[in-house]
């Protein structure tokens, strides 16, 4: 089975984790998750909640399915809306990305893509547009048409 990084594309199974207190934020969570999962073209192979934060990491059922799917090769990856869904800070979560990065998966946060723009992008494309506008496929046999 392929472990394919972070922001890499492949059919690579992955778990979708969310943990709040309201069902519409575990939802909502679970929802952007796999909208993230699936514009990299990873499969769901589940999806597992906790319905308290509060609760320790590794005494939550939700996780503890992630751990156990993660283990016997179900999963190569977990990917949360968050990393208030795992972790406190931001050091909590990265060494739980090590943790995780140990047993031969990744973690990932669904946060959304930067534009990737390069300088003078925009003014090539618009010159491209006016370009093809001009453009006819039968300009060389009756020269002057213009679509």
């Amino acid at each position: 089975m392929p472990n394919t990084p972070p922001g890499g594309l492949g059919h690579v199974p992955v778990a979708v984790y969310a943990c709040a207190a309201e069902p519409p934020v575990v939802r909502e969570a679970e929802r952007r998750a796999r909208h993230y999962a699936d514009a990299r073209h990873w499969h769901v192979a589940g999806a597992w909640t906790d319905d308290d934060p509060a609760v320790p990491l590794d005494t939550r059922p939700g996780w503890s399915g992630i751990t156990g799917a993660l283990s016997s090769g179900m999963i190569r990856g977990v990917v949360v809306v968050g990393a208030s869904h795992l972790a406190a800070d931001a050091a909590q979560f990265a060494a739980l990305g090590v943790l995780v990065r140990d047993r031969g998966g990744f973690l990932v946060e669904a946060t959304p893509g930067l534009l990737r723009r390069t300088p003078g992008q925009h003014e090539r494309r618009r010159a491209l547009f006016e370009a093809d506008a001009a453009w006819s496929p039968w300009g060389h046999v009756m020269p002057g048409i213009v679509r």
